[in-house]
């Protein structure tokens, strides 16, 4: 739900594809494996995978493909993750020796989370995120924060289709969401208790670019037995705004955006 479906009748197409059957969990893949989660013909499935090896976007070791690290190099040029990542690096650091918790800073992708860094805690939570990973929208505190300043037509296919448990305590009532959304507007925080994963709380406030656009978000997370989000909001606001004023920052010195024109819910 969280990508759009690549045409399989191109050369493109058939390429992504490929690229996209490798995941987080699954670094290294057989040619069947290949086959099974394509579900492209053996034949092309054999030429193109050879073409992308010849071309360097996949390795082949001992009869296992694998990205390689090109397609690690091109995606550290997508300009806003990098810049953002770059810019947030130090705020995160600072966030997770004032709290001892596990931070992360999320993007949104389509109707998903995709975690773009995540620094662990002094005391590690048994946290279902992985850097580079996805999870849906509607079941982490960064999602919330994302989905709540995504377009309407997004926030809509993401309420309209809520049937994704990832924990008992998942959230799939669409008013109930809608009117968690609403207070993450207007407070500019948004909260998860045991939604993602049983034993996991969360907390996550907006970052925003020189535009007043959101686009990314800042999150605390650590096990509901000593985890109590709302103590937390005040350190999250504060890398969040710090992040923001950064970009800001950055963006005017470069003269390639205008400042931020409006004042945060937390100024």
């Amino acid at each position: 739900m969280g990508e759009p479906a690549p045409r399989r009748e191109t050369v493109i197409g058939k390429v992504v594809l490929i690229l996209r059957a490798f995941t987080v969990d699954r670094t290294t893949l057989t040619f069947s494996q290949l086959h099974t989660r394509t579900g492209l013909p053996k034949a092309t499935l054999h030429r193109v995978a050879g073409d992308l090896v010849h071309s360097g976007l996949l390795d082949r070791v001992d009869g296992r493909y694998r990205l390689s690290g090109l397609v690690f190099e091109l995606g550290m040029r997508a300009s806003v993750e990098r810049e953002l990542l770059e810019v947030a690096l130090p705020f995160l650091e600072e966030l997770r020796e004032k709290t001892r918790e596990t931070v992360h800073l999320g993007v949104r992708e389509g109707t998903e989370v995709v975690y773009v860094a995540k620094v662990g805690g002094h005391r590690q939570a048994a946290s279902p995120s992985r850097l580079g990973g996805r999870m849906p929208l509607h079941a982490t505190a960064i999602g919330k924060v994302l989905l709540a300043h995504a377009p309407a037509e997004v926030r809509d296919r993401v309420l309209g289709a809520i049937r994704t448990r990832l924990a008992p305590r998942t959230i799939t009532n669409v008013d109930v969401l809608r009117t968690q959304l609403d207070a993450v507007l207007e407070k500019a925080v948004a909260f998860e208790h045991e939604e993602s994963a049983v034993g996991i709380a969360c907390v996550a406030c907006p970052v925003f670019d020189a535009h007043d656009t959101v686009v990314g978000a800042v999150s605390v997370t650590g096990p509901v037995t000593r985890f109590h989000p709302a103590s937390h909001v005040s350190a999250v606001r504060a890398a969040a705004a710090g992040i923001t004023a950064a970009l800001a920052r950055r963006d005017h010195d470069g003269d390639t955006a205008v400042p931020p024109s409006g004042t945060k819910p937390w100024s």
